[in-house]
């Protein structure tokens, strides 16, 4: 049995560094309870923007263009080291840790955000970086679209870990993907909430015969920094639950065993056993038993886009 923590706390939003300060007393908190694997939502680094389902493009131009620039200059740039605050409290409690982010890349330019998590192992080494590959509805205001590079599981010693971020969950492909990579604990970052997402991550959890843990996003009008552009035009309620969390641990038979953690900033804890996934796939293995190969074939390609290849003599 190994202990995991859901971190369902909202971020400092469009502050990088006062997130970053809120997560790691969240992970140590959770790492003197017995954590061995930390996820945080969606997003969490600098926050979700959630000002996209407010606003219209035309109309709130100069708005959007505000708030996405704090968003461009608070986001995360693994390459220039934004992440090892992270990676230094996975190895200082010796855990995983599952984080989602805004994430851009200043060697390309960096004029391009990414909707990204991230899997950090209990040494402080990046295990994988895994893009959204498809922003839904208005966040492709805000995302670019990612590609499969990030498409894959890694064991842990919590068992094999995989992530899709919100509604990838609802890409058929994306999830046989990580069932055909031996999947035993799917982890879902995600800005949704309410009983039809609850019964998306159940129905993953039957389908996949693995761990689900629903890591949702808490989010209420208080939360929203006094300074933010627009504030009292988008937020002006102060009891307002901009976002209800919901975060929910589903085991291989598609029972709740924690949670739903719903209208509540806190950790959900819970007690999984990766063992559990080979017996309760006897009956149904979509990439085993229960497949046809030879009717069907799925092609992923993992190849990283690159916008230009360049050749030097």
């Amino acid at each position: 049995m190994s202990m995991i923590a859901i971190i369902q706390r909202p971020p400092v939003l469009l502050d990088r560094a006062a997130t970053l300060a809120r997560a790691l007393d969240s992970i140590g908190e959770a790492a003197a309870a017995g954590a061995e694997l930390v996820v945080l939502p969606e997003q969490h680094i600098p926050g979700y923007p959630s000002w996209i389902w407010r606003l219209a493009a035309g109309r709130d131009g100069a708005l959007l263009g505000q708030l996405h620039a704090q968003l461009l200059a608070n986001a995360v740039d693994i390459a220039r080291g934004d992440l090892e605050p992270l990676q230094a409290a996975a190895r200082t409690h010796k855990l995983t840790i599952v984080c989602g982010l805004n994430e851009c890349e200043h060697a390309r330019g960096g004029g391009t955000l990414y909707n990204s998590v991230v899997l950090i192992g209990a040494d402080g080494t990046l295990l994988n970086r895994h893009r959204k590959l498809m922003p839904t509805n208005p966040e492709r205001m805000v995302h670019g679209l990612g590609d499969a590079a990030g498409l894959r599981t890694v064991d842990t010693p919590v068992g094999r870990v995989g992530t899709l971020i919100c509604w990838e969950s609802y890409m058929p492909l994306a999830r046989y993907s990580l069932y055909a990579e031996g999947v035993q604990v799917y982890v879902a970052p995600t800005y949704d909430s309410g009983e039809g997402w609850l019964a998306t991550l159940r129905h993953v959890a039957l389908e996949g015969r693995c761990w689900v843990l629903g890591s949702g996003t808490v989010l209420r009008g208080r939360d929203i920094p006094a300074d933010l552009p627009g504030r009292e035009q988008l937020f002006p309620e102060p009891d307002e639950w901009i976002n209800d969390g919901d975060s929910v641990v589903i085991d291989p038979k598609g029972c709740i065993v924690a949670g739903p953690l719903h209208r509540e900033s806190g950790i959900l804890y819970a007690q999984i056993d990766s063992n559990q996934v080979a017996p309760a796939r006897r009956a149904l293995d979509v990439c085993g038993h229960y497949a046809r190969p030879d009717i069907f074939e799925l092609q992923v390609r993992r190849t990283p886009a690159q916008a230009a290849r360049f050749i030097d003599q």
